[in-house]
């Protein structure tokens, strides 16, 4: 990826809302350079979409919680996304290496909500569960740092600016 094209990227992933005028004007190309570039981006898959930022207190969900999952049985088959699928309470659900086999992020209003969440994980999927509450969170939704990234695999990463 060019070095312009990681630009728009970290721009972007900071400010969904960036006009072209003012990506123009951050990377010093021309408004329809920067709108060419940003379809392109898109086109590729690169940036996939544009999303609200929601205050989860704000709308009565200020429970966060990490929620480890393993199957109860090993040899079942590994379909516990497509059987969780349902509940929106999980807002991601990662494939991890190690005892879990995923580990899910979810947002509820209380621990009660909390703890019928979890009842309704272990009937639906069939696994355990650990959970680990968020007491506060300094920071998410950081942009990438893309600068100074190689341009092809084997390239030396370049200075940054």
């Amino acid at each position: 990826m060019e070095e312009i094209d990681r630009r728009i990227v970290t721009l972007l992933a900071r400010d969904g809302r960036m006009s072209f005028t003012d990506l123009a004007r951050e990377t010093g190309l021309s408004v329809s350079a920067v709108h060419q570039r940003v379809r392109r981006l898109e086109k590729r898959g690169v940036v996939r979409g544009y999303a609200a930022l929601v205050d989860y207190d704000a709308i009565g969900l200020p429970l966060t919680a990490f929620v480890s999952i393993k199957p109860i049985d090993p040899a079942a088959a590994d379909d516990a996304p497509e059987r969780l699928a349902h509940l929106g309470a999980i807002e991601a659900c990662h494939s991890v290496a190690g005892d879990e086999s995923y580990i899910l992020k979810v947002r509820v209003a209380s621990p009660l909500a909390l703890e019928e969440l979890l009842n309704q994980i272990r009937t639906s999927a069939n696994v355990s569960t650990r959970t680990t509450v968020v007491l506060s969170t300094p920071y998410e939704h950081r942009a990438p740092e893309l600068i100074g990234e190689p341009d092809e695999p084997g390239d030396k990463p370049r200075e940054k600016a």
